[in-house]
C-alpha cells in the first residue's frame, strides 16, 4: 500500500470514529439513570473469582480467558491450597499446575504463562504485584482487559475491564458502541459519570451475565429496560 492511500485509510479511520463519537443515543442524564439503578439494586458490587491477594486475583483472572468464574474457582480452590504466592507457584511448577487446572479451557497456555508470569514476578517485582499497568502488561499472558482488572480491584484503580459481556451490552444498547474492546473501554470511561465508575465494570458484566445475556435477554426483567434503547428490546405486551 502507497503512503498516500496509507493516509487515505488513516483519515477514514479516524473520520469513522469521529462520528461513531459523535452518535450518542443516551444523554447524560440517562447515563446516570442507568448506572444510578444498577448502584441501588448492588452498592458494592464484587467479582465472582475467589481469590486470596493480588497475586491470586491476577491468576484467576489470567485462568479466567474463555472459561467461567464459576470453573476457574473450582479449578484454582486446590491449586492456591499448594501456591498463593509467586514463589510458590514457581516452586510447584508447570507440570503440576497444568494437572489442577486441567477442567479449564487451554489449560496447558494458561499453566505455562501462569508460572512464568509468578517466575517474573519473582525475578522483577520481589514477589509482589505491580501496580502499574505497564508493568502488569508485561507480564505472560497479561493484556489489558487482565491489567484493569487488577488494577481496579486490587488497588482501587477506576478502570473498566472489558469481557465479552461488557462488548456486547455496549453496541447492543448503543450505549457505547464500538468495533474493539479498546473502543468500548474508551467510550465507557467518556460517558460513565466519575462516582460510578470504580464499580462500573462490575455492575456491568454482571447485568450482561444474569439480564441481558447473549441469547433472549431478559428485558423483562431488567432494572433499566425503559432506559434502554436498543432496537433489540422486547418487553412483554400488556394482557
Amino acid at each position: 500500500m502507497g503512503i498516500a492511500k496509507q493516509a487515505a485509510t488513516k483519515r477514514a479511520a479516524a473520520a469513522s470514529t469521529r462520528k461513531r463519537r459523535a452518535v450518542r443515543l443516551y444523554a447524560p442524564a440517562e447515563v446516570e439513570a442507568i448506572f444510578a439503578r444498577l448502584a441501588a439494586a448492588d452498592p458494592e458490587p464484587k467479582t465472582e473469582l475467589e481469590y486470596s491477594n493480588p497475586f491470586t486475583l491476577l491468576v484467576a483472572v489470567v485462568l479466567s480467558a474463555q472459561a467461567t468464574d464459576a470453573g476457574v474457582n473450582k479449578a484454582t480452590r486446590g491449586l492456591f491450597a499448594l501456591a498463593d504466592t509467586p514463589a510458590a507457584m514457581v516452586a510447584l511448577g508447570e507440570e503440576r499446575v497444568t494437572e489442577l487446572i486441567r477442567t479449564i479451557g487451554l489449560f496447558r497456555n494458561k499453566a505455562k504463562n501462569v508460572v512464568a508470569l509468578s517466575r517474573q514476578l519473582v525475578e522483577k517485582h520481589g514477589g509482589e504485584v505491580p501496580h502499574d499497568r505497564a508493568a502488569l502488561e508485561a507480564l505472560p499472558g497479561v493484556g489489558r482487559k487482565t491489567a484493569n482488572v487488577v488494577l481496579n480491584v486490587a488497588f482501587g484503580e477506576p478502570t473498566i475491564a472489558v469481557d465479552t459481556h461488557i462488548f456486547r451490552i455496549g453496541n447492543r444498547l448503543g450505549l457505547a458502541p464500538g468495533r474493539t474492546p479498546d473502543e468500548v473501554e474508551a467510550r465507557l470511561m467518556e460517558i460513565v459519570p466519575p462516582a460510578y465508575l470504580q464499580h462500573a465494570h462490575h455492575w456491568l458484566i454482571l447485568h450482561g451475565r444474569y439480564t441481558c445475556v447473549a441469547r433472549g435477554p431478559k428485558c423483562g426483567n431488567c432494572r433499566i429496560a425503559d432506559l434502554c434503547k436498543s432496537p433489540e428490546k422486547k418487553l412483554p405486551t400488556a394482557a
